[in-house]
């Protein structure tokens, strides 16, 4: 199991912000971890190493590398929904809590206030703080679940 490493989000607002950010940490920009930080600021919510690449027709392998050290410079995490490959996001900006469907791979993102309730009732019952941001809530959606989809894919 990979954790997350324990990097404070770099709190940036656009691309320029977060190559300023990176660079006067030291790190090298080049074309390459300049597209897929740009990417990362157009995608919609989560995204695999994989719809980058393919995105950016660039080889999977500089993008994953590349999402490592924007991960390690806390300008990306991390979270696994599912059995499917990881997913990135960026790191100040989505700070999402995911509810996953492992009938038709659906996910939603949520703000995390929307999981305050449950959180707040796993601390009472359990003394749990609960936190879901690398971890979805695994289930079925309604639809996935009406059909009786109770088959997994993998």
């Amino acid at each position: 199991m990979t954790v997350a490493p324990d990097v404070p989000a770099l709190q940036v607002g656009d691309p320029a912000e977060a190559i300023d950010a990176l660079r006067s940490s030291g790190l090298r920009i080049s074309t390459a971890r300049r597209l897929v930080v740009e990417a990362l600021f157009d995608a919609d919510g989560p995204v695999t190493a994989a719809q980058l690449a393919q995105r950016l027709s660039l080889e999977e392998s500089s993008v994953y590398r590349n999402l490592e050290v924007l991960e390690q410079h806390g300008l990306a995490r991390h979270v696994h929904l599912g059995h499917g490959p990881g997913l990135y996001v960026l790191s100040g900006r989505e700070d999402g809590e995911f509810l996953y469907c492992e009938g038709c791979g659906q996910v939603t993102v949520l703000e995390p206030h929307e999981l305050d309730a449950i959180r707040t009732e796993i601390r009472d019952r359990f003394g749990l703080t609960a936190r879901f941001a690398h971890f979805p809530i695994v289930g079925l959606c309604a639809e996935c679940a009406a059909a009786g989809a109770t088959h997994h894919h993998h």
